[in-house]
C-alpha cells in the first residue's frame, strides 16, 4: 500500500513538468537563433568584407597626402 502512495503522489508532482516547459523553450529560443545565423550569416560576411575594404582605402589615401 505504501508503494501504490508513493506512485499516487509521483504522479501528481508537476515540478518537473516546469522545468521540462522551460527546457523545450530554450530549445526552440537556441534553434531559431542558429537558423537566423544562417541565414543572414553570409551576408554580415560580405558587409564586413566591404567595410573592411573601403576602410583599408581610407587610410592608405590618408597616408599619401
Amino acid at each position: 500500500m505504501k508503494l501504490f502512495n508513493l506512485v499516487k503522489k509521483f504522479r501528481a508532482d508537476e515540478s518537473g513538468a516546469v522545468t521540462v516547459d522551460w527546457v523545450v523553450l530554450t530549445a526552440a529560443i537556441v534553434g531559431l537563433g542558429i537558423v537566423v545565423m544562417q541565414t543572414v550569416g553570409g551576408g554580415i560576411d560580405t558587409l564586413a568584407g566591404k567595410i573592411e575594404t573601403a576602410v583599408g582605402d581610407e587610410t592608405r589615401v590618408g597616408y599619401r597626402n
